[in-house]
């Protein structure tokens, strides 16, 4: 099968389409054919660093949606032929870029029946570490106020909606030209952030959902009205982050998303009742996904990047091109 492999870490010329076996799916896993892939920064991180998976050679990928070739010994819940959709293994490796691919059961869900391959494999890592976040990490609750950094990112547009559909108040941060999409998708307000300091516009916010980093968190807490908490996405909070929050009776704390059958199964029934809509902003082949992070890392993204692995084209437009 192909699949994107490297050899070395690096920029995005180190990803290479290579030829390899496909795998075989164990106890409890299934076997899925994948028929497209999303991209998201802790793929770019792990292209460059090694990150959380080590040194190279690195498979990338952990969103996929496709259908189920093959079950192993003990899978009761899918049977070949069923489209699924999920973020197996991580943040171990996945190796979703590719044809074929192994997950455990039950890191999968079924794929609400309105979304093309390309809509669902842009949910599962944006879309659980959203619902981690603010449901099970801040227990998001109606009326709260919640400001979200960069609201019009791939993470940021689908917590915006998640955070409605809980009946929160919704603060964004974005660029001006992003306002409007910002607000369609149910924010209350939206920041210029290259305008105005949000830390001396926004009070008396509830959580802080922060997937920059750098000084974000430390400024983010002069948002927070007593025993609100700030959930960095981008980077571990600082010791010395958590000890100001702590004496100001705030929290603050560093969140890796994790798989999770129970939380995707949420998210599809957010999707199935109209209350989420992800945003795709480039579909590209399999072949181009060194091309795919160079986007990606020009930081002007207006939601998901996806690589289609079968030649799926949803939206009928250039943004995704045949592989055969």
């Amino acid at each position: 099968m192909r699949a994107i492999g490297q050899e070395s870490l690096g920029g995005p010329e180190v990803l290479k389409v290579v030829e390899v076996d496909p795998p075989e799916p164990g106890a409890s896993e299934v076997l899925v054919r994948v028929h497209a892939a999303g991209v998201n920064p802790t793929d770019r991180w792990n292209r460059a660093t090694g990150g959380l998976l080590g040194g190279s050679p690195v498979r990338l990928g952990w969103d996929v949606s496709g259908v189920i070739e093959a079950v192993g010994v003990g899978v009761t819940m899918f049977k070949p032929g069923d489209e699924v959709f999920g973020m197996p293994r991580h943040p171990r490796e996945a190796g979703t870029y590719a044809e074929y691919v192994t997950s455990p059961a039950r890191h999968l869900a079924r794929k609400p029946a309105g979304l093309s391959h390309v809509e669902a494999a842009a949910l599962p890592l944006a879309a659980l570490t959203a619902w981690q976040a603010l449901v099970e990490t801040a227990d998001v609750r109606p009326g709260q106020r919640v400001l979200i950094h960069a609201a019009a990112g791939g993470v940021g547009h689908l917590a915006v909606q998640i955070a409605k559909a809980r009946g929160a108040y919704v603060i964004g941060t974005a660029r001006s030209a992003k306002h409007a999409f910002v607000l369609g998708l149910g924010a209350d307000e939206v920041v210029d952030y290259t305008r105005v300091d949000f830390a001396s516009a926004v009070r008396d916010v509830d959580i802080v959902i922060d997937t920059i980093g750098g000084d974000y968190g430390p400024r983010s807490l002069r948002t927070l009205r007593d025993g609100g908490i700030v959930v960095s996405l981008a980077s571990p909070a600082e010791a010395s982050l958590a000890s100001e929050a702590h004496a100001l009776g705030l929290r603050a704390g560093f969140m890796i998303v994790e798989a999770d059958h129970a939380g995707m199964k949420a998210i599809a029934a957010l999707v199935e009742t109209g209350r989420l809509r992800v945003e795709i902003d480039t579909v590209l082949p399999l072949e181009q996904a060194a091309r795919a992070h160079e986007i990606g890392e020009a930081g002007r993204t207006t939601g998901k990047i996806v690589l289609s692995v079968v030649g799926e084209d949803p939206f009928g437009s250039e943004r995704s091109s045949d592989l055969r």
